[in-house]
């Protein structure tokens, strides 16, 4: 479909308003549009690149996206996989930027990518009316991270990307770093100073149960306490204000004002009690937490002739069932039945 019908089919419904059963407030949708990826990540897939799961047609994915958006939804993230890879991005990125949310306002629009195919599209995307960009770079030298992603030349492409997003204007630039003991937590003070140097945000993961293998174990988690005393060693920290209580980021500057740090510890200082996150996966499925062990079938509903009215209800319904918190780390733990690669960040 092209850009202007798409545009033009992206009106909003009324104000409903979207919370789950524990009285959480959903403004935040993620959407994958593809479960493909250019990376091989060591610590994610173990499997082949190409897709596992079935992707919607472009247009698809902005109906379903206008149903969270008229329900109250006020920030979409396209993810994947690789986001980057699909055709008709740049289109689905300038419908969307013509949503309004159900207060009026534009929606807040995000991407999350590796970066290696970002140089060439960081101005396209902004234009487009993309606002922001966070990249998922796990390492700070070369080597490290080519024997992390098992491609070629990666780091250099992602740099590229990096300073051609910042150049574009998709900032706050966020470096989104996964740590992982005795693989790439030597990287921890080398990211603080790439966080000085090249202006943009880094934001440190504590590593969860996602990934294809069964690599994950506690003691292969750095935890927030570590990686905030490190930094501090090298380059002291001051801590930041919360901006909103559904903040997933504990933020850090530096004591000299110039540059910021975070850091998103699911596993040792959980925030589950004020999630306002929704996923959607790139076949059309509803995930209410990263580590469901259910898939809510939306794309099914809409395939089958449910019409919007119909949908919306069925979103508010699955919405209000969503978990409490997940249980990482607990007696009787189960993994979710996708990996991190084939839910979408």
């Amino acid at each position: 479909m092209a850009a202007a019908s798409l545009a033009a089919s992206a009106a909003t419904g009324p104000l409903v308003g979207l919370r789950d059963g524990h009285g959480r407030t959903i403004h935040d949708l993620r959407v994958s549009i593809t479960d493909r990826c250019n990376y091989k990540c060591v610590y994610c897939r173990t499997g082949e690149l190409g897709a596992q799961y079935p992707e919607l047609g472009i247009e698809e994915y902005l109906r379903l996206i206008k149903l969270f958006v008229g329900l109250g939804i006020s920030k979409v993230r396209l993810t994947g996989g690789e986001p980057l890879l699909r055709r008709g991005l740049v289109e689905l990125v300038r419908a969307l930027a013509g949503l309004r949310t159900t207060g009026g306002e534009p929606l807040d629009l995000a991407l999350t990518t590796n970066g290696h195919l970002l140089d060439g599209l960081a101005q396209p995307l902004k234009d487009a009316g993309l606002n922001r960009v966070t990249v998922s770079m796990d390492a700070v030298d070369a080597a490290t991270f080519e024997r992390i992603t098992r491609v070629e030349g990666s780091y250099a492409a992602v740099l590229a990307g990096i300073r051609a997003a910042r150049a574009a204007g998709l900032t706050p630039l966020k470096i989104n770093c996964v740590l992982l003991r005795g693989f790439n937590d030597d990287q921890i003070e080398g990211f603080a100073r790439f966080a000085r140097q090249e202006d943009v945000v880094v934001r440190f993961i504590e590593f969860m149960p996602l990934e294809e293998d069964r690599l994950w174990t506690p003691e292969i988690v750095v935890p927030l306490r570590e990686i905030v005393a490190r930094i501090n060693r090298v380059l002291p920290l001051v801590e930041l204000p919360a901006r909103e209580p559904s903040e997933t980021a504990r933020r850090y500057t530096f004591s000299d004002g110039v540059g910021e740090i975070g850091v998103i510890a699911p596993v040792t200082q959980a925030f589950c009690g004020a999630c306002s996150r929704v996923r959607l996966t790139s076949d059309g499925k509803i995930r209410t937490c990263l580590f469901s062990q259910v898939e809510h079938d939306l794309y099914g509903r809409m395939r089958a002739g449910a019409d919007d009215k119909e949908l919306r209800a069925y979103v508010l319904h699955i919405v209000q069932g969503k978990e409490a918190r997940h249980h990482i780390g607990e007696p009787g733990f189960l993994k979710p039945s996708r990996s991190m690669v084939h839910i979408g960040g």
